[in-house]
């Protein structure tokens, strides 16, 4: 196949999974939305709406070091939370964690994507079910979504244990709600966001379906359903954070 059609070519909003997926339409489009629900996003969307920078960060031991060269605090594993740190991927947890200045949030999708799609020097929003209309509005005052500017929207998907994508109802129905604000965008939707889109429609309780999916039901299995609770609120935020210069801000 021609590779010139990965990209979705003749519309203004496009859909596609993972990091391969994003550095796909990173390379066509004016703007990336990546959708993490459970969990990156959704806690960038809530640190940041506290007033806290974000530095995404791919999963792994170097976070703790580059936090310390930035000035930041670096999250932890939700299992590995203190008095002293409560810092971590949780949605919850950053609820209620003490505000500071700048937080690495690590991740091996949701994060892990922003940090690469971020190399493109292309906006990069971090969009959730609690923010996608906020979101679509942003993109659609922002002038994105004709031919010309078209919007990519990523949903990261989970990992198998050898590291290949699985693709995850969370972030399908969260890229959809945020399709769903941007159906009228002037060059119209991708076959593929179509498709991700019509999901959302045969979707009557969209909480329901994430704490009823795979990923809902482990993080609830391991202690965490404050977690998925926090995930499935819909668009009670209007903050859009927005990756410029390798750190998540509100626009």
């Amino acid at each position: 196949m021609d590779p010139a059609f990965h990209g979705q070519p003749g519309s203004g909003a496009r859909f596609d999974w993972g990091l391969a997926g994003a550095a796909e339409l990173g390379r066509v489009c004016a703007v990336l939305v990546v959708v993490d629900v459970l969990s990156f996003t959704t806690s960038v969307e809530i640190a940041v709406g506290r007033g806290m920078r974000v530095h995404p960060f791919p999963w792994g031991a170097q976070a703790a070091d580059y936090a310390r060269r930035v000035g930041a605090v670096a999250a932890v594993g939700r299992s590995r939370t203190t008095p002293d740190h409560p810092w971590s991927l949780s949605p919850a947890a950053l609820s209620s964690a003490p505000v500071v200045a700048d937080l690495v949030l690590p991740s091996e999708n949701g994060s892990a994507i922003s940090a690469a799609a971020s190399a493109t020097g292309r906006p990069v929003v971090a969009a959730c079910l609690r923010n996608a209309a906020a979101v679509g509005r942003w993109l659609h005052t922002q002038g994105y979504g004709s031919t010309d500017a078209p919007i990519g929207v990523v949903a990261a998907g989970e990992r198998w244990p050898d590291g290949s994508l699985r693709p995850s109802v969370e972030d399908q129905l969260g890229a959809a709600r945020v399709l769903d604000a941007l159906s009228d965008v002037p060059g119209g939707l991708s076959v593929e966001a179509a498709m991700a889109l019509a999901g959302l429609a045969s979707t009557p309780d969209v909480p329901a379906a994430v704490r009823g999916g795979v990923s809902g039901r482990e993080l609830a299995d391991l202690g965490f359903a404050a977690d998925v609770t926090a995930a499935v609120q819909l668009d009670v935020s209007e903050v859009v954070p927005v990756l410029r210069h390798g750190v998540f801000v509100r626009v």
